[in-house]
């Protein structure tokens, strides 16, 4: 048994506090920096990316609501597990049900909590070798960081932050406070600026012309030249000694500036633009949709974390419900929705989604494009490297909010002896759940490098000519396998962030019914926020993860990575059930409560 005379949570965080670990892991700086260009891998439904997002929001909100409505009655840590439990005990009909509920809603936002750190922690690799490509293109490619390099970055990330969280909450609350300020003070000055770039570029104009071998923007159009590769021929760019792409020459020799263009798609059908706002906002295909919200619930997660804070707020009945409305709304009501407008906007025949879907940070490439048209051609760089910093913090907040939850949820489950007990015991100093913090370091490290051993797999599978061309060694290219090879594998890093988001839809579905059964009978039943927006959240929830299995088969997005993400949510399922059968067997307890109260032994 759990030693009730061991150390305590303490209750140091007011709403402020609440809100900022909250908004933290919301992370808007982050997300749009490096989602985007996971949304923009999901083949012809990248048209449909704002709209997907509303569909992700309205989602979420309905959930935000039943969370904050739960914590109204029954404060305290462990978020849905805790709620899972009592919403059942204190049921006149359910409470027999108490602990199932509870370990299936625990051992299931373990699905969310255990792999998303790990996407987080594998983004960082990619988004560090991005940077130091651009700052060393000799070493690395920053539109296609090496995998070992990416690797490395992932391991040391997952641990550094964990440190973090080990130190205690007050350290990170701090530290999630200046984040929050700085990354979205900072993505809404290159959202203001991609949006002039549109409005200062109608079509026909000359503006600057992406080049990705070299990670810099020209006014002039490329000179091309037939090369040959594993016996393809294709049109390359030509280039310069030094690597730069060579100018098409007009009849008296002189460069042919790059004149700019929206149009909506190339000549293979490929989604290249929108040709207006309208076609920004525009649902395109209700499939489309779909399958973009099931990605963009990436970025908007996290609004939940705060309720397992609760042990350590001063005034959780209050507070946390607060909380998590605010957090959701400010990051993804006002932030996402005009960020993700205006780098959508953005896009046009310089730089097209089908140029984005193969860079490891196409925001990063736009940021470049439009720091040269405000500041002067070969000041993007800088725009964009001070812009990095702020990505990198904002890395830092959503990695530790999250790694912060998920041990919390982790530490509810070991002090109630459904997980190793060892996993409910709190640091004597720092009163942090210790044991769970290092492990999920460990399971993050682990699933970020898988996340980041194929990042260009199936559709962004880069071409012959341009693995050739990276900058060849163990930390730059090596892992980079023929097109062949990587278009025939599930993109790793879209196969992770599905799984994570299955475990989401898994949780938020499941917090829903915990909602309506917390509330049934209930003296403060509300009809809207205890039965209709519950319901809502529900279909909403089961909606998308229904499109997990139907929408490959009917044209929208690539089968591999959601079918091979539903694998890793039964093994992890079937895991569960087996633990739980078996501990119980070892522990004599059993699987329905015996009496009201905590859930009894035989």
């Amino acid at each position: 048994m759990a030693d009730t005379n061991a150390p305590q949570m303490q209750a140091t965080l007011g709403l402020t506090g609440l809100t900022m670990n909250a908004m933290a892991l919301i992370a808007p700086g982050a997300f749009l920096w490096l989602t985007f260009a996971i949304q923009g891998a999901t083949g012809t439904t990248a048209p449909a990316m704002w709209f997907g997002i509303i569909i992700a929001l309205l989602l979420c909100l309905a959930t935000a609501v039943c969370y904050a409505e739960m914590a109204k009655l029954y404060p305290g840590t462990g978020s849905s597990y805790y709620f899972a439990e009592q919403s059942f005990l204190n049921h006149d009909k359910a409470w027999k049900y108490a602990r199932l509920s509870k370990f299936i809603v625990g051992w299931g936002s373990h699905l969310y909590y255990w792999i998303y750190p790990g996407v987080m922690v594998g983004v960082t690799g990619v988004f560090t070798g991005f940077v130091v490509g651009t700052l060393w293109p000799n070493f690395m490619s920053a539109s296609n960081p090496g995998p070992m390099f990416m690797m490395a970055v992932a391991i040391l990330f997952s641990f550094g932050v964990a440190y973090i969280a080990y130190r205690g909450v007050n350290g990170s609350t701090s530290v999630n406070i200046a984040i929050n300020v700085i990354q979205i003070s900072a993505l809404i000055v290159f959202s203001v600026l991609a949006l002039g770039y549109r409005m200062n570029h109608p079509p026909g104009s000359v503006a600057f012309n992406w080049d990705a071998s070299s990670s810099a923007a020209y006014t002039y159009q490329f000179a091309t030249e037939k090369q040959t590769t594993n016996g393809t021929t294709t049109d390359v760019i030509s280039r310069n000694a030094d690597g730069t792409p060579k100018p098409m020459l007009d009849a008296n020799g002189q460069p042919v500036p790059f004149k700019i263009d929206y149009p909506a798609k190339d000549d293979h059908g490929m989604f290249v633009s929108h040709p207006d706002a309208a076609s920004v906002v525009g649902v395109h295909n209700w499939g489309f949709a779909f399958v973009q919200a099931t990605v963009a619930i990436l970025i908007l997660v996290g609004f939940e974390s705060v309720t397992a804070m609760g042990g350590e707020a001063k005034n959780a009945k209050r507070d946390v419900p607060i909380a998590v409305i605010t957090s959701l709304l400010v990051q993804g009501a006002f932030c996402y929705l005009f960020e993700y407008f205006a780098a959508n906007y953005f896009l046009n025949s310089g730089y097209p989604m089908t140029t984005a879907s193969g860079s490891s940070a196409p925001i990063g490439d736009m940021m470049v494009i439009v720091g040269d048209a405000v500041f002067g051609a070969g000041h993007g760089r800088i725009f964009m490297l001070i812009e990095a910093i702020t990505v990198f913090l904002a890395l830092i907040g959503t990695t530790l909010s999250c790694m912060n939850t998920g041990a919390r949820v982790t530490y509810a489950m070991g002090k109630d002896e459904e997980v190793p007990e060892h996993f409910g015991l709190l640091h004597s100093e720092n009163l942090t759940p210790h044991r769970a913090i290092w492990t999920l370091a460990t399971i993050s490290a682990v699933i970020g490098c898988i996340a980041v051993s194929v990042p260009f797999g199936d559709a962004p599978a880069l071409s012959d000519a341009t693995i050739k061309a990276l900058p060849q060694g163990f930390w730059s290219s090596f892992g980079y396998m023929g097109h062949d090879a990587m278009a025939a594998l599930p993109n790793s890093l879209l196969t992770i962030t599905l799984a994570s988001n299955f475990g989401t839809f898994l949780l938020y579905m499941l917090s829903c019914v915990t909602c309506i059964v917390c509330y049934h009978n209930h003296p403060k039943f509300k009809m809207v926020r205890h039965l209709l927006i519950p319901i809502f959240g529900l279909l909403a929830n089961l909606a998308c993860m229904v499109f997990y299995l139907i929408g490959p088969f009917m044209g929208y997005g690539t089968p591999k990575e959601p079918l091979l993400a539903l694998g890793i949510a039964a093994v992890w399922a079937i895991y569960g059930g087996v633990y739980f059968m078996s501990s119980s067997k070892k522990s004599g307890r059993t699987t329905l409560v015996e009496g009201r109260g905590r859930p009894t032994t035989a």
